[in-house]
């Protein structure tokens, strides 16, 4: 059994002792003390926290011990039932209340749920407020309250709706442009909440024939949750067999986008957000961001607009922060990740998928085609397995020395960026790992950079 304590949340393996895995006594604790972090924090007039959760099997049990331990501390509850993590975020706003707790181990495992804390503004919180709630979860400084201040639950299923029709409404989401093209959509919602929400939006958008995948909303995902090429080998071939014209996958929560081509080739992950970028910033010219570890692909796409691009530190709050610091008009995570301010602070499947389809709709070219259009990189991941006595950031800092003059940065782990290429390298906060990121031009190119690294490593740390 596994239970992660961190400042985004905690999450883990169902079941186990008190201490080791995400069991109803771990789940009254840290949701006690993040309804008592709320409480002391809260900028806004309201008793209400939100409760969503996908699709996973989980999910009742966690629900009615999350539900029940806000109303002890005297909250009421807005369950909005089975959503997605945009809707969750959305809902928070627009129900004016001061916080709420999305029910989502993203793409683990079926074994796997999380509790996902927002603030009254719907976003995740960043790392102080998080730390914060650690440590009143770890001292128990919290208290219950009585039976006269005992909160309610409020069951309101509406959001769904609501969140289609705030993407419907964005001035860059043209209708008539999608419903003209008469676009064939395949969809993979691997059996979490996806299946309940994408083909309600695709038939708002216009579309008229959708093909399906694993749309059932049970939690028995019937492959690996995560949207990676290889776990997308069904989707890969409906599309040919159903002459459909682009194909969308997300994860379990509906955050991230993954897209295939009409000839059942990855678009790739990457190039969700460059093209959705591509699209906005046509219209209206602005700032990028994404995180140190996606593709060059957004900074020259940005830059052929005109535009400048912006780098933040891996994970979204700080992709969030530093786009409301450069005032972004767009960006996100190379995960598939599209953060759209326009419509909220917060990654965005549906957003993703209305905004790529007006943009295929006006571009009047096939998928496969749109994706040759924008410039090509190839990402490596690996990493190295260091010894517990060694010194990560010593390591690092004879990395950053080393490669001095080039252009570095620091603020995550250190990023090195050579005119064509560039490596990432950041430390594990569980293990002593140091995980390589590297892209090039071809996947070669960008495998044998993460290698050279490797091997500086080794030499620096005597391995």
């Amino acid at each position: 059994m596994t239970l992660i304590k961190s400042i985004s949340g905690i999450r883990g393996t169902i079941g186990g002792d008190p201490e080791d895995g995400l069991n109803p006594l771990a789940i009254v604790k840290f949701v006690a003390a993040y309804a008592t972090f709320i409480r002391k924090h809260t900028k806004v007039d309201s008793n209400k926290i939100v409760v969503g959760r996908d699709a996973r099997v989980s999910g009742p049990m966690v629900r009615h011990v999350v539900v029940g331990s806000l109303m002890g501390m005297g909250f009421d509850v807005v369950d909005i039932g089975l959503a997605t993590t945009p809707t969750t975020e959305v809902a928070v706003t627009m129900e004016g209340a001061c916080g709420g707790i999305i029910l989502t181990a993203s793409h683990n495992p079926k074994q796997w749920n999380a509790l996902k804390l927002l603030n009254e503004r719907g976003e995740f919180l960043d790392a102080a407020e998080g730390a914060e709630v650690l440590r009143i979860a770890a001292a128990e400084d919290f208290s219950f309250a009585d039976v006269e201040h005992l909160g309610k639950v409020i069951e309101d299923t509406s959001y769904k709706q609501k969140h289609i029709q705030r993407v419907l409404a964005l001035p860059l989401v043209d209708v008539e442009a999608i419903r003209a093209a008469n676009f064939r959509v395949a969809i993979d919602c691997v059996n979490s909440v996806g299946g309940v929400v994408l083909p309600d939006l695709l038939y708002a958008l216009g579309v008229k024939e959708i093909f399906k995948l694993h749309c059932a909303p049970h939690g028995n995902f019937s492959h690996n949750p995560e949207p990676l090429p290889e776990n997308l080998t069904e989707i890969s071939a409906l599309m040919t067999q159903a002459k459909a014209d682009v194909g969308f996958v997300v994860d379990p929560d509906v955050d991230r986008l993954a897209i295939v081509c009409e000839n059942g080739e990855m678009f790739g992950e990457e190039y969700t957000l460059v093209a959705v970028s591509d699209y906005v910033l046509s219209h209206t010219p602005g700032n990028t961001v994404s995180n140190l570890s996606s593709s060059r692909a957004l900074r020259d796409v940005t830059r052929a607009h005109g535009c400048e691009y912006n780098a933040a530190a891996v994970g979204e709050v700080n992709v969030v922060a530093k786009m409301k610091e450069t005032g972004a008009v767009i960006g996100g995570e190379g995960n598939g990740g599209v953060i759209y301010p326009a419509c909220h602070y917060g990654r965005d499947a549906l957003v993703g998928i209305a905004l790529f389809l007006t943009h295929l709709a006006k571009k009047k070219m096939k998928t496969s085609e749109l994706r040759a259009s924008y410039p090509s990189y190839f990402i490596s991941k690996q990493k190295i397995q260091l010894t517990p006595e060694i010194d990560v950031d010593a390591i690092l800092a004879k990395v950053k020395e080393r490669f001095a003059a080039y252009e570095v940065t620091d603020i995550d782990g250190v990023k090195i960026d050579f005119p064509d290429k560039w490596v990432h390298l950041r430390k594990s906060n569980t293990e002593p790992i140091i995980r390589i990121y590297s892209e090039a031009r071809t996947m070669k190119e960008a495998e044998e950079l993460g290698g050279e690294l490797i091997q500086i490593i080794r030499e620096i740390s005597g391995r």
